[in-house]
């Protein structure tokens, strides 16, 4: 696959609606865009085997038991603790080659394989630190992906969002600390941490990428156009920023002035 049909396949993605959103084939077209000389066939084989091996363990386990037990221990897949900002615990293939990841990645192939298992599980967009909810007899639980799918308490919900600088009578509330996210916004995140460890590494060339991956998922979101925007400044490409200015101009009306202010200060350098 080229960097132009994962492009293309990211655009059917951001068109779908979000009940319908493909998200592991999604992620391994933004994988691929990022670096296309890759084979993804080894994503699919481990979805395909957590799968199985899911499907076996809910005879007799629990949904999280089963689930924790298939994706961490079957699979192996952990969280990074040791490389925990390195660039190949956000690409889909790199994980699935490495056995570990950051939490939304990790979180992706819970996902995947928690569904195609008819387990109600969705991702939690929780500050600082992605989480899973999954809806048992008892009611919804928080899952940790990156700690080898272990129960999160209610108690360390809380602590966690305090931590994160969320207001007490924020996060106290589990309702809203455990509000699913669609799968797009799943995968938003995890271009976000792609972006974020590119450009401050000063890979701008991989930070217009990301952004660019966030624009193609989510097509009415404006702000990943300013991120465009940025990371082709950062490359001298000045022309190419004002482009994505405008484009984010266009999108949302709200976001007219800060993309108007970023615009004059790039066209200033023009001249």
């Amino acid at each position: 696959m080229t960097r132009e049909d994962a492009e293309l396949l990211l655009i059917e993605a951001g068109a779908s609606p979000d009940n319908g959103f493909p998200l592991l084939e999604a992620a391994i077209a933004c994988a691929l865009h990022d670096d296309p000389a890759r084979d993804p066939q080894i994503v699919r084989d481990l979805a395909r085997t957590g799968v199985d091996r899911l499907s076996e363990r809910l005879i007799l386990e629990s949904p999280e038991e089963a689930l924790a037990e298939t994706l961490a221990g079957d699979l192996r897949l952990a969280g990074d603790l040791l490389t925990y900002d390195d660039l190949a615990n956000t690409d889909i293939i790199a994980v699935a080659e490495r056995r570990k990841g950051l939490p939304v990645a990790l979180g992706v192939f819970y996902l995947h394989v928690a569904r195609r298992c008819g387990l109600s599980v969705q991702g939690v967009d929780f500050p600082g630190h992605f989480l899973l909810r999954i809806e048992t007899l008892e009611g919804p639980l928080a899952l940790d992906p990156f700690s080898e799918g272990r129960v999160v308490l209610p108690s360390e919900l809380t602590r966690r969002a305090l931590h994160a600088g969320l207001p007490p009578n924020v996060a106290d509330r589990l309702d809203h600390l455990m509000a699913p996210a669609s799968d797009r916004a799943v995968l938003v995140r995890l271009q976000n941490n792609v972006f974020a460890r590119a450009h401050a590494r000063g890979d701008f060339v991989r930070a217009e990428r990301a952004a660019l991956r966030r624009a193609l998922i989510d097509p009415k979101d404006h702000r990943p156009w300013l991120d465009v925007a940025a990371a082709r400044e950062g490359q001298g490409a000045l022309a190419g920023a004002l482009e994505a200015l405008a484009r984010a101009s266009a999108l949302d009306g709200g976001a007219a002035l800060a993309a108007r202010v970023q615009r004059e200060r790039v066209r200033m350098r023009l001249n």
